[in-house]
């Protein structure tokens, strides 16, 4: 399959499957386009990460970035909250298979594979709210640090 080809799969259905879950969680209309390209987006450097070899934690710390710093600025754009964004977004970078699949070895009483499994969705949740989190912090400094020279600029500009 041709590389562009991959990519156009990847975004559709990252798109389709972030806008469905927002269908699903009654997102407003008005913010259902935005929750998808925010899924999208953050699939996306998911993608690139895991294919550029950075481990399925690293990948998702990105990508739970990238859907952080989206929903913070899309919920600036749309006056919404930021979950209208965040959790429509986040759903396809949830470790749906290595759950599935932890469940299914505890069901069948192979408790080594189910421990094993259970650290990798631990693991890779982990990384989506710390991304999560950094994005927040980040942005939230960005805002802090630019505040702070407007006043400053304010102050200075009445003294004189």
């Amino acid at each position: 399959m041709p590389f562009w080809l991959e990519i156009i799969i990847n975004v559709a259905f990252s798109y389709l499957a972030s806008v469905g879950f927002a269908l699903t969680i009654n997102v407003p209309h008005r913010a259902l386009n935005l929750a998808g390209i925010s899924g999208a987006a953050g699939w996306m450097v998911y993608w690139f990460a895991n294919r550029a070899s950075m481990g399925r934690m690293l990948s998702n710390l990105l990508g739970a970035f990238i859907v952080g710093i989206l929903g913070l600025l899309f919920s600036r754009i749309k006056k919404c909250p930021m979950t209208v964004f965040n959790i429509p977004a986040i759903v396809p970078l949830v470790p749906g298979l290595p759950a599935y699949q932890a469940v299914r070895a505890l069901v069948s009483g192979n408790l080594r594979s189910a421990s094993d499994a259970i650290l990798r969705v631990a693991v890779v949740t982990g990384a989506i709210a710390l991304g999560m989190l950094l994005s927040t912090m980040c942005t939230e400094m960005f805002y802090r640090t630019k505040r702070y020279y407007q006043k400053k600029k304010f102050y200075i500009k009445n003294k004189s």
